[in-house]
């Protein structure tokens, strides 16, 4: 059996760097693929702003903040999905002159949507919409909440998710994450530094499936309002989603993911820290030294961080929120290059 069916990763992730212009522009990705984004994430890197996202299952104009409990905004900010990139809309809040940027982007199904009836089919237990990339393991899911435990809603994926970021559209509620590391009985939000926490009424103590996953009655991530669900399951060579434990040195952990990474957020489960976050495209070479914060709207910081290697990340500093002694982190990353191709290739270091 091939160790990866995905020898080329930027078929469905890619990050584009960019300087705003002041009007409107098109950015294009240098991949070795062509890739429209189906998920679109944007954040400033040389000044304080607010992080943005757009997809292609709610429409290019509806925008959602990471970094905040507000609803969803129709604004004028990202005005196409195009083939190999997207193009700036007539605001200026994510191309102001001379500012640079950071765009990460995942491929989900090129926007054709899938409607489940869920009496119809007996799949979940309310109707969902959805997007899915089986062969990269993404899923985009919209769906009007029952505001009632026992509540199934079918994701699309054929295998299970490891990791579900929930927001509510309508509301000013905080963005819920399902991570399979800390599991069906705890969350964590990704707008804040706060610790996991217990969430019985979550994800209704239930453990997602490959055709459903679950929610109890907690009002931010089901009540009588439209949600957003981006949905992940790991995909070997291509995608990690896991835990690891911190030892306060400079020859910190290595966390073995079975690519060279392209992309990772970490968060410490403990309170007060951030999900900070790396990428191969804002640091082309080891040492990695810029950091974001998903839940901070925070200018790019510089620092030593960690190495990209071949198969994974080795931690090269410490702090609070990667790598403080004893202290348990959990991530999400995906590849550059897969450790070895299916054709039995093995990947170069940085």
């Amino acid at each position: 059996m091939a160790y990866t069916t995905i020898d080329d990763p930027s078929a469905h992730f890619q990050t584009a760097l960019y300087t705003g212009d002041g009007g409107t522009q098109s950015i294009t990705n240098d991949g070795n693929s062509d890739l429209q984004p189906d998920w679109l994430w944007i954040k400033e890197r040389s000044s304080t702003s607010g992080h943005n996202v757009m997809d292609s299952s709610r429409g290019v104009g509806e925008h959602l903040f990471p970094n905040s409990t507000g609803a969803e905004e129709s604004l004028d900010i990202v005005s196409s999905f195009n083939s190999d990139g997207w193009s700036t809309g007539a605001s200026n809040a994510i191309n102001q002159s001379s500012e640079t940027y950071v765009a990460w982007q995942w491929k989900a199904n090129g926007g054709s949507l899938t409607t489940n009836d869920a009496s119809a089919t007996s799949v979940g237990t309310i109707d969902s919409v959805y997007q899915a990339n089986t062969t990269a393991g993404f899923s985009i899911v919209t769906y009007t909440g029952a505001a009632a435990a026992d509540t199934a809603v079918a994701h699309g994926l054929g295998a299970v998710p490891n990791l579900i970021i929930v927001k509510d559209r309508d509301a000013t509620k905080n963005w819920t994450i399902y991570h399979h590391s800390i599991g069906n009985d705890r969350s964590i939000k990704l707008n804040t530094t706060d610790a996991q926490t217990d969430s019985t009424d979550h994800w209704n103590n239930a453990t997602p499936t490959s055709t459903v996953f679950y929610l109890g009655n907690y009002s931010h991530v089901n009540r009588a309002d439209a949600f957003i669900a981006y949905c992940f399951t790991e995909v070997q060579g291509y995608s990690k989603f896991g835990g690891y434990t911190g030892n306060g040195s400079t020859d910190g952990p290595f966390i073995y993911t079975g690519f060279k990474p392209a992309w990772i957020m970490i968060k410490n489960l403990a309170s007060g820290e951030s999900w900070e976050m790396w990428d191969s495209a804002r640091d082309p070479y080891n040492v990695l030294t810029k950091r974001l914060k998903a839940d901070d709207t925070g200018a790019e910081v510089s620092s030593t961080f960690m190495d990209f290697v071949s198969n994974g990340v080795k931690h090269r500093n410490y702090s609070g929120g990667y790598n403080d002694t004893d202290e348990s982190y959990i991530y999400m990353a995906f590849a550059e290059q897969p450790f070895v191709t299916s054709g039995g290739v093995p990947c170069t270091a940085r």
